[in-house]
């Protein structure tokens, strides 16, 4: 099937396609496929644009009436007046100006999807609430509440059945929703809500917590704690006994720095402080270990923190300790005082609790082979201190200390050059220069004793060589066992 053109004396033959022909057939105009095309390319075609013939704009005109039987042309599409003859689904949408509905951004927040979700539905009820006619309203009452209003199937028609101003009011109300939701996700995040700005989704940026008042207290304590003690220091409102031990300056500034140590690089735990005595003299005897004493202060922080009365530990220590230059005055400061008879039998008559460990340098420099086993505790100076005093005797066993400084040699040449009693070799000293100084995190336990008593012997009971001894013997058997029993409880040498 072909047009013809009359004006000329041939005809010209031009094809139609499949849709053409259908069009054709019917007895109308042929269909375009998207945008308006020329009937036939005759004069009388041509005449029906501007400055054409009068025939052809009757002919166009015929045919834009007919343009509701199917054409694609946008007036007779959005009038939403259906083909004679061809039955319109009411579910299938046209989407010739109506713009599909936009994906949504995927999101694994409910919070937020929810609030996203109900901004949107107010956005589009206050578009439809503009656009929509009372009497579609009042037909419709629950169209501006529901959600998929603005994309519901089907057409959107207008009061006077124009479809073209319910596809403007949609798109309008789709863009005007995400112009409205991007808005309003900006202003949460600036106000640290959702992404609607609903304060009920508020799980994109929780706003900061307060801080802990324990912690805040535990700092104002601490700053109070600082600044009596400096207003102590400048007026001279401190006390140093006999020995220059300064209890002072022990509590506020030498504890807290061993109390880390104490608490999270050695875990240490304690048992039996129960068997310290709250009040009066008391002499507690422990096995020495480590390479560097810190056996001896992790003790002495048990005893300060941990007992009920919070007591300090008066240690006894060597003579090495007094001789280098600024090791002896801090020594002196926390408590220690020189391992004498005399200075121990002083301490203990004025009711404070002293530390002794009998082992000495033989006990803390003894190579890692020999770990856990006890030395040799000496004449049993401390016996005789304690039968002299009638104060009770207090075993302490301390696990864990032998394997911070692993010593598996003795540079002795160079020790004698020095003036040590031993120059350790470790597996990180002198390897790593100072950082060989830090001692491996291995776990303590710390354990005290049932306490002998020494009141029951007579005052010339310190004079017997041979009580002396037992009584020594049995406070280094005592230690020697508790040392066995624990390592058989400990679980490894660092958990």
């Amino acid at each position: 099937m072909a047009d013809r053109d009359e004006s000329r004396g041939d005809a010209q033959i031009i094809p139609l396609n499949s849709e053409e022909r259908v069009g054709s057939a019917d007895g109308g105009r042929p269909v375009g496929r998207g945008r308006s095309r020329p009937v036939a390319r005759t004069p009388a075609a041509r005449a029906s644009r501007p400055g054409g013939s009068a025939a052809g704009a009757v002919a166009a005109d015929g045919a834009a009436a007919r343009g509701g039987a199917g054409s694609l042309d946008p007036a007779a599409t959005d009038a939403g007046e259906p083909a004679p003859g061809r039955p319109v689904d009411p579910d299938v949408r046209p989407l010739n100006g109506v713009r599909p509905p936009r994906a949504k951004r995927p999101t694994s927040r409910p919070g937020l999807a929810a609030a996203s979700d109900r901004t949107a539905a107010s956005d589009r009820t206050a578009a439809s609430d503009r656009t929509v006619s009372p009497a579609r309203t009042a037909s419709r009452p629950d169209a501006a509440s529901r959600p998929d209003a603005a994309s519901g199937p089907g057409p959107q028609t207008g009061p006077d059945g124009d479809a073209g101003t319910g596809a403007g009011t949609e798109d309008g109300a789709g863009a005007g929703t995400r112009h409205a939701d991007g808005r309003a996700r900006r202003a949460g995040r600036a106000a640290g809500t959702g992404r609607g700005g609903d304060a009920g989704a508020a799980h994109d940026t929780p706003a900061a917590d307060p801080a802990d008042p324990a912690e805040a207290g535990d700092l104002e304590t601490a700053l109070a704690g600082m600044l009596a003690f400096l207003r102590r220091r400048i007026t001279g409102d401190y006390v140093i006994d006999e020995h220059g031990f300064d209890p002072d300056l022990t509590e506020h500034v030498l504890a807290p720095l061993l109390r880390p140590v104490y608490r999270d690089y050695f875990r240490v735990e304690t048992r039996g402080l129960e068997n310290v005595p709250d009040v009066g003299g008391a002499l507690v005897v422990a096995n020495h270990s480590g390479t560097l004493p810190m056996d001896a202060l992790m003790m002495a922080m048990a005893i300060l923190d941990h007992h009920p009365a919070h007591r300090n530990l008066r240690m006894l220590a060597a003579d090495l300790v007094f001789a280098v230059p600024f090791l002896a005055p801090l020594a002196r400061k926390i408590g220690n005082t020189l391992a004498c008879q005399a200075d121990a039998e002083r301490l203990l008559t004025a009711g404070h609790l002293v530390g002794v460990w009998p082992e000495g340098f033989k006990g803390v420099g003894k190579p890692f082979s020999e770990r856990y086993t006890l030395q040799r505790f000496g004449r049993g100076g401390f016996v005789s201190a304690a039968l002299r005093t009638g104060v009770p005797i207090i075993p302490c066993t301390v696990v864990g200390a032998e394997e911070i400084y692993p010593m598996i040699g003795n540079a002795k040449s160079f020790a004698r050059l020095l003036g040590l009693p031993y120059l350790p070799i470790t597996p990180t000293f002198p390897w790593l220069g100072p950082l060989g100084l830090i001692p491996l995190p291995s776990k303590w336990i710390i354990e005290f004793g049932e306490p002998v008593p020494t009141d029951s012997y007579p005052a010339e009971a310190a004079d017997d060589p041979m009580l002396v001894f037992e009584l020594t013997d049995r406070i280094r058997e005592t230690i020697q066992h508790t040392l066995y029993n624990l390592l058989m409880q400990r679980r490894s040498v660092f958990f």
